[in-house]
This record gives C-alpha cells, structure tokens and sequence, in this order.
C-alpha cells in the first residue's frame, strides 16, 4: 500500500516502502504477513543462508538448491513487484580462505540465476569489505554482462563507524573514519560504471556530515534502508526521527528513493498505531500486530506531510536529467512548439518589462514623455512577446514608443503579422523578415532588446548577433540585456554521465547538453567564467575568451566524483533588474532555461583537501563558434572538443 499521494498523479517511486527479512521458505504466508500490515515489498534471502557448496556431496541427491520455495509459490507478478532478492551475507569473495571464496563465487552466481530466473527487479548485494574488493567486483562485473534487466543493488553503510585505517589499510579516512563512499567507489570503477549496478544505503543513528550526505543524491541511490535503532523515541512512545534523519528522508523521497525497514522493534507500541497514518486499519487484528508497523506509519507520515510539487516542477517531471542537445538559433528556425513552450514564461517576460520601464523612464524625462518617441528595436523577435513587453511598459510609463520587429524565421513573421493586425499595433510596429546582422536600418535604435540567451549565456550566439546589430544603435543607446555572465560548478552525476556513455563514441562526450539537473550532488559554490557587456565601444573587441578556475571541495565532502560541470548564467536586463539561472542568484518560477551540462570523459575521483582546477575556452571560427575545457589538477585529463570536432554551434 503506498505511503500517501503528495500530488495528483504522484507516481514516485519511493511512495513504496519495503521490509527486510529474514529467511523464510514460506514465501506466500511472509509476503502475506507484511503485505496486510502496509509494506509494499520484501527484501529477502532467496537462498538458505545454511546452505555452503563445499559441504555438500558430489552427485548427491540431496543437491537441490534451497532456495525459499519455487518459482510457482508466488504468481510472476508478485515476484517481480514485491519481492526484492537478498543475497546470502556471509559471502566474501576475496576471503583469504580458498573454500570460503569458492562457496561465495558459486552462491552469488546460483542466487542471481534464481533472482533472473524470476524476474525479480533487483537483488542486493552485501556490503564490500572495504576498498580491496577486486575479486567480489570482478564477478559482479562478469555477471552485469550478462544480465537481463535487473538491478544490482550494493549495499553501502552511511554511518562512518570506527575503522581500522590507522592499521594502514587503504580506506580513505576522514577523522579517523572510514569514508564508506570509497567502497562504493572502488567497486563501481572497477565494474566500469555499470548502468545497472546501484546502490542501498544502510541508514544508521548517527550520520556523517551535510556535505558528506549531499555526495549520494548524484549517485545512483535506489534504496535507503533505516534500521529500527535508528528510530528515536517520542513523548508518547513511538518512534520517530532525528531533524537531520527526517532531512535525509525527505530528499531521499524527493529523489524517488525507496526506504525499507529493518530490524527488530525497539519501541513498544502493542497499544496502537500513529494517529497521522493513513495506514491504520481499527478493524484489522493482523496488521496491529505486526511489530514495525509503527516504523512504517511514521514513515508514512514524513511522506504524507511534504509539500506538493509545485506546478512548475509538476511541468519539469518529464525533463528531469533528461540530456538535451542545445538550440542552433542561427542555423535552425524553431518549431511553433519550442517558442510556445518559451512564452509560457511570464516571470522572464515580466522581468523584460521591467527593464523597458526603467530604460524608457532613463531616456525621456516626465515632462517629454508626450513629444519625444523613443526608437526601440526587437532583434529576434519570434512570435512577439518581446514586442508585447515592450509595449505594454510603454503604456505603464506613459512613454510614446516606436518599434521595429527584426526576426528571420519566415514562419515567425506570418505570426507576428497575424499579431500586430489583431492587437491593432500597425502604426505602432514594423515587422522586418530578416537576419539582424545583415539588416540595414532606415534609423538607429534608442533601446535594443534581445532574448537570445542560452543556458551558458552566451552558447546560442547572443555576443555575435548583438555585435552584429550595434551598428544600429546611437552612440548612447541602451541595450536589453546589458550584460551576462556564465558560471560553472563541478557535479556528481552518475546518471548523466551513465547516458552519454551508452553512445560509445566520442562526439557524445564533447557535448554539451542542456539538462533539468536533479539526480546531481553539487561539490563547490559556482564560479564566473566568461562575460559579455553590451554595447561594447571597444576597438580590439573578440569574442574569443579562456579562464582558469580552482575549486575547492569542503574537506568534510569526504572523496568526491566529478562527472562533469554544470553551467548556467545570470544577465543583467537593465541596472537592478536581471534574469538568470546561477543557483545563488536564481530568478524565481522561470522555466524558459535549465542548465547546461560539460561531461569528462573519464571522471576525476577528488580526495578530501585536494583542489579541482579546470580550464574553459570559448573559440570562434568563420563559421563557427565551440566551447574546449578540460582538468590539469588533480591531474590532467584530455583537452575535450579540440576545435569543435564534436560539438559547435554555426553562425
């Protein structure tokens, strides 16, 4: 039974919860037990964790593997939607005992055959031993081969308990702590990023750092699974759970994480259940007298208590980490679907009009404002709404205003005609079919505004269209935007960097792509890289420009992965009033932009204290402008995009 609904529709993954078993060969009776009590799945042992290969006679009948019951216990859709296989603890394949390390090797293969062989969804794989898992990795490896589609989840301690680092072991310690990410990391490298290997935290009492923690949500969680003592005690004798424990639930369940229960019950709550669950069933005996209903009824309610989606997020579900290739504004005319999708955007359109009131107030003082008519030029004007903006802010200040419409998709033109003869506008606007740069204009602009800005500011082209039509700008004339930056930030996005390895090919991993970001951990605040300022009197102008940047990881992250960079922008409109996507300074409900995304083709394992230092260019051709970056510090990787042999954007 789901945990609640927190919008129409909800269709997350983590309003399912699930409870960790023991053994049991009676597989109807214990998936009936906890399915009537609320739980919508088991993580179980499929195999008798008795059972050793050694121990059992060549040729002997007896051979049978005893595995909880077979196949036809259960019908094939309750296997695959409520049962989740757990593989026997005691493995360990790179045992120093030969017997022990040959057993492991043939149950983790014999259980996985069975888990496949039911179409289960996932199984879970025990804990690594630490860092040195070589053997346990490489036959996970072999059997991700061959796998069909179901997960391998690795199990993975959050707590950072007392290790054995001081004995001079390889785990990287922090504090004297082992840094469990590392055993992730160790086995995840050396099954080469495997797309269907993940992982299930063990959620313990205590919990590492804010910093540590963030590190996971980019990295391919698909269970947390909360210990019983884990659970502190209420005023009324229930279970509850810390503020930073009910932090980490509530991004767990915001990053569809499922959580899964487990252990004994340490409270004692015989008399009733939650009073805020929607769980409770007065008239049920057998769910009353399941002893981790409690633990499921609160968790219920952390779920049932979080806000709704907003609407705008309600509308981005669907773009969430989804790689898209940026627009070629210049190259390609844009569908009616896309500028639509871009006119929606009352906020940025709003924050235009703004700028307009401002920069006409700048421009004609009060006492002018009915002789003098301000001169104002929309280059790439789509569809209109700049125009509409522009206008409307004439109406707001009482400015009389003439307008000129430069577009150069023909298919956009046939619409702001259409637009200009409905709203009556004929005296007010003329519509120009033609590419800003190579527009003779019969008079000069007072005010020049433009939306031609990308995700990274300047990647669809906006320094060389307005270059392009400053010449048609007085002297003293304003330009809408006046200027913007682009920004970086090195993330963790295994995801991301999982999709753009499944082309196998380069050209994927020299491309940047425009991304809704979700499934990323961000390691360090976001740095500027390129800015643009308009107009530009400058002599010697270039757009050409190169920056070096260092970032530095907080030393309580622990060891990191960079995936990649995340870019974004933020531009000045007009004096105080801007427009932009850098998270710090971000402009609130604004859907017309999500940020941009760098892949590495080999990521950059970062140690605790060690800086990130990252090189970007921005180069222009003839015919062509590109993006080049790469790492030199901890070391160097290989310069990506080497004259825009993968990704360019035309002229």
């Amino acid at each position: 039974m789901p945990l609640g609904q927190r919008t129409a529709g909800d269709k997350s993954e983590s309003r399912y919860c699930g409870v960790e078993t023991d053994f049991n060969e009676d597989m109807p009776r214990l998936l009936d037990f906890n399915f009537s009590a609320g739980f919508d799945f088991l993580l179980t042992p499929l195999m008798n964790p008795t059972y050793r290969p050694s121990l059992v006679a060549t040729g002997s009948e007896a051979a049978v593997l005893p595995f909880a019951g077979s196949d036809l216990v259960l019908s094939p859709a309750q296997w695959s939607s409520h049962v989740v296989g757990k593989i026997s603890s005691w493995i360990d394949l790179d045992s120093e005992d030969e017997v022990l390390r040959q057993d492991s090797e043939t149950v983790l293969r014999q259980e996985i055959a069975w888990a496949s062989h039911l179409s289960l969804q996932a199984c879970l794989l025990p804990s690594p031993r630490g860092t040195s898992c070589g053997n346990y990795a490489r036959c996970v490896n072999q059997i991700l081969q061959g796998l069909n589609n179901m997960q391998l989840w690795l199990r993975v301690p959050l707590e950072k308990s007392d290790d054995d680092a001081m004995d001079g072991n390889s785990d990287q310690a922090i504090g004297g702590y082992t840094d469990t990410w590392q055993w992730w990391n160790s086995f995840r490298l050396l099954c080469e990023h495997h797309s269907q290997l993940s992982i299930a935290l063990d959620v313990m009492s205590s919990l590492p750092s804010g910093n540590s923690l963030g590190r996971w949500f980019g990295e391919p969680v698909r269970a947390a699974i909360i210990h019983t003592n884990a659970f502190l005690t209420n005023a009324r004798g229930y279970p509850c759970l810390s503020k930073r424990h009910q932090k980490l639930i509530a991004g767990f369940f915001n990053h569809s994480i499922q959580i899964v229960v487990s252990g004994n019950e340490v409270h004692n709550t015989s008399m009733g259940t939650l009073e805020c669950s929607n769980h409770t069933n007065e008239n049920s005996d057998d769910t009353s007298r399941h002893p981790l209903r409690s633990y499921l009824d609160y968790v219920g309610y952390l779920y049932q208590r979080m806000d709704p989606l907003p609407e705008q997020e309600r509308f981005e579900l669907g773009y969430r980490d989804f790689l898209q290739s940026p627009l070629q504004p210049l190259m390609d005319n844009l569908e009616a679907q896309t500028y639509e999708t871009f006119e929606k955007d009352t906020v940025k359109y709003s924050q235009y009009q703004r700028a307009v009131c401002k920069a006409l107030m700048d421009r004609v003082p009060d006492e002018k404002a009915s002789s003098i008519t301000t001169v104002l030029m929309v280059v790439g004007a789509g569809r209109g709404p700049l125009v509409r903006a522009s206008l409307q802010a004439a109406e707001e200040t009482g400015r009389k205003l003439k307008v000129y419409a430069v577009e150069k998709n023909p298919n956009a033109v046939v619409t702001l005609h259409s637009l200009v003869k409905l709203e009556g506008w004929e005296n007010v606007v003329t519509i120009v079919s033609c590419d800003m740069r190579s527009w003779n204009a019969p008079e000069k602009a007072d005010i020049l505004v433009s939306e031609l800005l990308g995700s990274f500011g300047d990647n669809e082209l906006s320094p060389e269209c307005l270059d392009g039509a400053q010449r048609f700008l007085k002297e003293d004339g304003i330009s809408i935007p006046s200027s913007y930056t682009s920004y970086i930030q090195p993330v963790t996005a295994s995801k991301l960097y999982n999709d753009v390895k499944s082309h196998k090919d380069l050209l994927h991993f020299e491309t940047a792509y425009v991304v809704k970001l979700h499934s990323v951990a961000k390691l360090s605040p976001s740095q500027p890289v390129f800015t643009f300022t308009h107009p530009d009197h400058s002599t010697k102008k270039s757009n050409q420009r190169y920056t070096k940047l260092r970032f530095e990881i907080p030393r309580d992250t622990g060891s990191a992965m960079v995936h990649g960079f995340a870019g974004y922008f933020d531009a000045t409109l007009y004096k105080d009033v801007h427009l932009g996507i850098e998270p710090s300074t971000a402009t609130p409900n604004m859907f017309s932009w999500f940020a941009i995304f760098f892949p590495l083709r080999t990521p950059v394992c970062l140690q605790p204290g060690s800086p990130l230092e990252v090189h970007f260019w921005r180069c222009c051709g003839s015919t062509k402008v590109w993006y080049e970056w790469c790492v030199t510090s901890p070391y160097p990787s290989p310069i990506h995009n080497c004259n825009g042999r993968s990704y360019w954007v035309g002229l």
